[in-house]
């Protein structure tokens, strides 16, 4: 399997480790060699038909800050040139993991068009693109039998997208209800177990590197709207909007609220839900309600017809968590590839 590997942030280097440190079990458990046959990040680019050294990689990234730094290869603003470089590399999936742009969603579209274009599978974590042009997406990838996979882009290593299309086949999802972003999780478990404030929780949140120096895309709801988004649109079928969804963040939690919460055997949690509406809000629930999970965990609750209620629990956040979702895609392809079928 010949693999294009778009963005070397976070998630795209623990990518890179997460394929090293599996490389052995992906040939004998899987029958599956991976080659990264090119790699660019918003710096430079490198490739080899033969398939990059990994660990070259990554010591360029980490001495230079680009994969320019790779032998043979030099620092230069590439952006023109990516889409090129999809286009024209034998390759048989992207894994597209530049940063989220909910606006316009750019690079990040046009390189997974790009691919789909050329023939590629799309293996992406991208929000962004996702919730700006999901159908448009859909029908270029339907148009040529290709296949688009993102489960790292909503729960992380939490099988949300897959566990519907594969576990419950038969059963309609009438409903979803979810936490979806570790950082506001946290904030609101140490507001309601502890009594900070939502100030001294992100202060806390931001020296652990759980939040981000600018905490708006996560603490505004956003980011739970982007995702739920995504959930809405792929396995229920709707065709969303982010304008369609009523969002409000945490920031208006108290610690009055919190305390009162919490006294009352109650938590609050940002709960984003898909019914007749879509909407992403703080709310109190029981501490024994499947979702009243603490710190950084997701969960997700899907509403069927046929099997009732089914809560999916894990770690959402992370590069590494992340990573696996996009290793768990690349191999779910290159098994249908091998089959046959989408």
């Amino acid at each position: 399997m010949r693999l294009i590997l778009v963005g070397l942030g976070t998630v795209g280097q623990a990518f890179i480790r997460v394929l090293a440190e599996n490389e052995e079990q992906l040939r004998s458990s899987h029958r599956l060699p991976v080659h990264v046959v090119a790699i660019a990040d918003s710096r430079g680019i490198a490739v080899s038909s033969k398939g990059l050294n990994l660990d070259l990689a990554l010591k360029s990234k980490s001495e230079t800050g680009s994969i320019g730094g790779y032998p043979g290869y030099g620092s230069f603003s590439p952006s023109e040139r990516i889409p090129e470089l999809i286009s024209l590399t034998d390759a048989d999936i992207l894994v597209e993991v530049t940063p989220t742009n909910v606006v316009d969603a750019q690079p990040g579209l046009e390189n997974i068009l790009t691919a789909l274009r050329s023939g590629k599978h799309v293996v992406t974590a991208n929000k962004g693109a996702l919730v700006v042009a999901f159908e448009e997406i859909e029908e270029e990838a339907g148009k040529r039998n290709l296949l688009v996979k993102f489960s790292g882009a909503v729960g992380g290593a939490v099988p949300t997208i897959d566990f519907v299309r594969s576990c419950l086949n038969g059963n309609r999802v009438l409903g979803i209800d979810g936490i979806l972003n570790g950082t506001t999780n946290y904030i609101l478990t140490r507001m309601c177990g502890e009594g900070c404030s939502f100030e001294e929780a992100l202060a806390e949140a931001q020296k652990m590197g759980i939040a981000e120096a600018n905490p708006s895309y996560d603490v505004d709801g956003i980011d739970t709207a982007c995702k739920l988004l995504i959930l809405a649109n792929s396995v229920m079928g709707r065709r969303a909007r982010l304008s369609d969804v009523k969002v409000a963040g945490i920031r208006g939690v108290t610690r009055q609220r919190a305390e009162a919460a919490a006294r009352a055997g109650r938590c609050i949690r940002l709960i984003g839900s898909v019914s007749d509406t879509i909407t992403v809000e703080p709310r109190e629930i029981s501490k024994e309600h499947p979702l009243c999970v603490d710190g950084v965990l997701n969960a997700v609750t899907y509403h069927t017809e046929l099997a009732g209620d089914m809560t999916l629990v894990g770690r959402g956040a992370g590069g590494r968590e992340t990573a696996s979702a996009l290793l768990r895609d690349v191999i779910h392809v290159s098994m249908l590839k091998a089959g046959g079928v989408r």
